[in-house]
């Protein structure tokens, strides 16, 4: 198993806080890896303009940064800010880290005329692109996100480790969200991009369980041949994509995605107010359907939390905070480690049928039932 940890909050704060709570949760996991995520990136010695793209990854050459340079500069992107991480280089066990980087870019003049769609259609094919040439150059460019607000650090090893590693504890780097999990791959080879968690778009999840229905939803989402369905490293990376799918291409209210990942039976859909709709959504989707164990955490472009889990419910998470601040966890202990003074009675841990829902002004949590009826409007 893995464990899970996320804080969102009003005012930015440190990732470290989150790789602390890692650490109170640290018999769950074998500290082969950490991810994570930042969503609301603030910098200390950069004005960071909310808007701007921010490239996440790992040059692990000389030449691959250079090629990485040049491709930016030809697509018509202009460095605004390169972040410079503190390394200290003896705590990081692999040694082909030339360059970790988190850089700032203006988006190329030619986009004044495109679409939103049409941007977050190129800053993806932007992102593939140099994983392609990463990959095509025997893995020496890793490009984990290419998005406004949002920043991704990968890396192998103990998390307080890496934590420590790349200086997170200056408070150089801060965010109103930070996802973290901590394993890497769990049923497959060492790979940076199969450690959670995943990003497509503005939307990232992360995952404590794992899906043994991995082969027929990494084949259906393949074959809608949409450039962003790829590489699936790991078999909790189609969760991203599903939501993606239902948010983004289904363009379904956001508590639609439970409906998708764990329908409810027939029988008790029979007495759904919107039964009917939710039987074709099953029949529709039935190649999304996960199977278990999962507990499943998740962020939106607009700042927007959530948390679920199947209906087998062997990978318990939990919430607790206050008005503005509110963290989700594997274990109470994760809980207590990033909001320790909390009203404790607000704490809860979702069933099978629940979707817990933080909303970017984080005054509080709902708890949404799948038998509850939900807005049928299109979602953001």
């Amino acid at each position: 198993m893995c464990r899970l940890a996320m804080k969102t909050a009003s005012e930015p704060f440190s990732p470290y806080s989150v790789i602390s709570a890692m650490e109170a949760m640290q018999e769950g996991y074998d500290g082969s890896g950490l991810g994570l995520l930042l969503r609301g990136v603030q910098f200390a010695d950069y004005k960071y303009q909310a808007g701007n793209p921010i490239l996440s990854g790992i040059a692990h050459t000389d030449a691959a940064l250079s090629r990485l340079n040049a491709f930016m500069s030809a697509q018509g992107y202009t460095l605004k800010y390169d972040h410079e991480f503190d390394v200290n280089a003896s705590l990081i066990e692999a040694k082909d880290r030339y360059k970790y980087f988190l850089r700032v870019y203006n988006i190329p003049e030619s986009f004044k005329d495109f679409s939103q769609d049409q941007i977050d259609q190129q800053l993806m094919l932007t992102r593939l692109a140099l994983r392609a040439d990463g990959e095509a150059h025997g893995n020496d460019l890793t490009a984990f996100s290419f998005w406004p607000d949002v920043a991704m650090i990968k890396e192998v090893g103990w998390p307080l480790d890496i934590g420590n590693a790349l200086g997170l504890n200056d408070n150089r780097i801060t965010s109103r969200i930070c996802m973290a999990q901590g394993r890497q791959n769990t049923n497959y080879g060492i790979n940076l991009y199969a450690c959670h968690p995943f990003f497509i778009q503005g939307i990232a999840t992360m995952t404590n369980g794992e899906n043994t229905a991995f082969v027929p939803i990494k084949e259906y989402l393949s074959g809608m041949h949409y450039p962003g369905y790829i590489g699936y490293q790991s078999d909790s990376e189609v969760f991203a994509h599903i939501l993606h799918y239902v948010v983004k291409q289904l363009k379904l209210p956001l508590e639609v995605y439970k409906h998708v990942i764990t329908p409810l039976k027939t029988n008790e859909l029979l007495s759904h107010p919107q039964g009917t709709f939710l039987k074709g959504l099953r029949d529709a989707c039935r190649r999304l359907i996960i199977d278990g164990p999962n507990c499943v955490m998740g962020t939106l472009p607009d700042e927007t939390t959530i948390m679920v889990m199947d209906t087998k419910k062997m990978r318990p998470a939990t919430i607790g905070g206050k008005p503005g601040e509110w963290a989700l966890a594997s274990e109470i202990c994760g809980v207590d480690a990033m909001v320790p003074d909390r009203d404790k009675s607000l704490d809860f841990q979702p069933m099978r049928e629940n979707t817990v829902i933080v909303t970017p002004d984080r005054q509080e949590y709902t708890i949404w039932s799948q038998f509850d009826q939900f807005p049928l409007h299109q979602a953001a």
